[in-house]
């Protein structure tokens, strides 16, 4: 597989330029970065963070993010690398401000505490986190127009850990629960006990961290109606303000994908999934948290998850740590296009690769406005707010005005069978019969803009 520099890519980003092949070229570009950060650029400004810490102290068998059980105690040598790549990252994009920070994993709360320390200071030290001082203050706004998530597992939640994230900025935790049934976190071999998470919750709030949201899935071999209404029923009684109800999937190469394929257990049906998924939008609407995105459900406008939006409302975010994805735009406007990067996913290659800091590139899309017009598409409808139908068909006259007529003719098609809505703001939105099969819509709709 052939690695790219991080390098590379924003320094493309920062001159217009879309030769990933051209590495010295590129390197060139990067020497001389502005950057679309500078004061004096037009381009849209990046505000978000995304990083991963890959750590796990079980393997899930339902997982297929990048994580493992570490036996070499490769903790400390992985935050060394970290720092430097968020130096880097932060003296290329001249110190950005942020407004939001996602640290996902793995088991992010699994790192020791003294490294997290070192890890906010490097953020303090590398980037504006200015908008997060009021947040990080007693009494302050809970939310203070930014915010800083780790996901946890309930089991690593401790005191000290959350006074020191607290100390640091963090004012959201998202806390893997999954599910209350001992017999269901068996199955999808989750090594938490179910009264953990209230404790977890009570961790994080004790410290100050006002937001908590809380992670379900349904569709599990063998789970009933019965059972699902009461992990809603669990959850809703720890009074979060958010909540993911997210289906169960068959990933490839997943231990659970393993057994699915050996006969060791039986998928949940199609009915069965439409029918837990409308109990949870129906429980959870009854209780005050409305669906805002498919599977994720808010007590108000503040308590969405900004940083999530950010990704489906294809906004710009930088990346670090293995396997961690970056997403730029060219030239400061979707209608050019956007890098999209992976790191490479192997903390081996992780810590022995540094380009000057940044880590060595695994996956690179380049740029194809035709591309990210059908990705908003993908991620416009899963949203409640949807898709402004007149800037995005401004945007396909520019990029792809031989398929207007066709992608209307669709729209219209989707409309009469009662799976689409053009509402009263001017917007596609999924009906409820569309949001049962939002993926078959978006892929119809996709398929007339390839």
């Amino acid at each position: 597989m052939v690695q790219h520099s991080r390098l590379e890519i924003l320094g493309q980003h920062a001159a217009g330029e879309t030769n990933s092949a051209d590495e010295p070229a590129a390197r060139a570009y990067a020497s001389r970065v502005v950057g679309p950060w500078s004061s004096g650029s037009d381009r849209e400004t990046v505000r978000s963070l995304y990083f991963h810490v890959p750590f796990c102290f079980h393997k899930c068998h339902y997982c297929d993010f990048y994580s493992f059980v570490d036996t070499q105690d490769r903790q400390q040598p992985f935050v060394d690398r970290l720092e430097r790549e968020l130096a880097a990252l932060g003296r290329l994009a001249g110190h950005p401000t942020l407004r939001t920070v996602f640290v996902g994993g793995g088991t992010p709360s699994l790192l020791k505490v003294d490294l997290w320390e070192r890890l906010l200071a490097a953020l303090r030290t590398h980037f504006d986190m200015s908008e997060f001082a009021a947040s990080a203050a007693d009494g302050a706004d809970r939310y203070a127009g930014a915010e800083f998530t780790v996901e946890c597992n309930p089991e690593t939640v401790s005191e000290p850990l959350m006074a020191s994230l607290r100390a640091g900025g963090v004012n959201r935790v998202s806390i893997g629960a999954q599910s209350f049934n001992p017999r269901h976190l068996k199955t999808l071999e989750r090594w938490h006990d179910p009264d953990s998470v209230p404790r977890a919750v009570e961790l994080a709030r004790s410290a100050g961290i006002a937001r908590q949201s809380i992670d379900l899935i349904h569709a599990l071999p063998g789970q009933t109606e019965d059972e699902w209404a009461e992990d809603l029923d669990r959850v809703l009684s720890l009074g979060v303000t958010h909540v993911s109800c997210y289906t169960l999937t068959y990933e490839p190469g997943t231990a659970l994908t393993a057994r699915m394929r050996r006969g060791e257990i039986e998928p949940a049906g199609e009915d069965l999934e439409a029918c837990l998924y409308e109990a949870a939008v129906s429980r959870l609407q009854s209780a005050g948290l409305s669906r805002y995105e498919i599977s994720n459900f808010a007590a108000s406008e503040s308590d969405r998850s900004m940083h999530n939006l950010a990704y489906w409302r294809q906004e710009q975010w930088l990346a670090a740590g293995p396997s961690a994805s970056g997403h730029l735009w060219r030239g400061g406007s979707m209608r050019g296009g956007s890098w999209r990067w992976k790191n490479v996913p192997r903390l081996g290659d992780y810590l022995s690769l540094d380009d000057n800091g940044l880590a060595p590139i695994a996956e690179l899309e380049t740029p194809d406005p035709a591309r990210l017009l059908r990705e908003r598409l993908m991620m416009g409808l899963r949203l409640e707010e949807g898709i402004d139908a007149r800037d995005f068909l401004a945007d396909t006259v520019a990029i792809a005005p031989d398929r207007v007529e066709r992608l209307s003719e669709e729209i219209t098609s989707l409309r009469d069978r009662g799976l689409l809505r053009s509402d009263v703001r001017g917007r596609w939105t999924l009906s409820e019969r569309g949001l049962l099969v939002a993926d078959d819509v978006a892929a119809t709709l996709m398929r007339t803009l390839a």
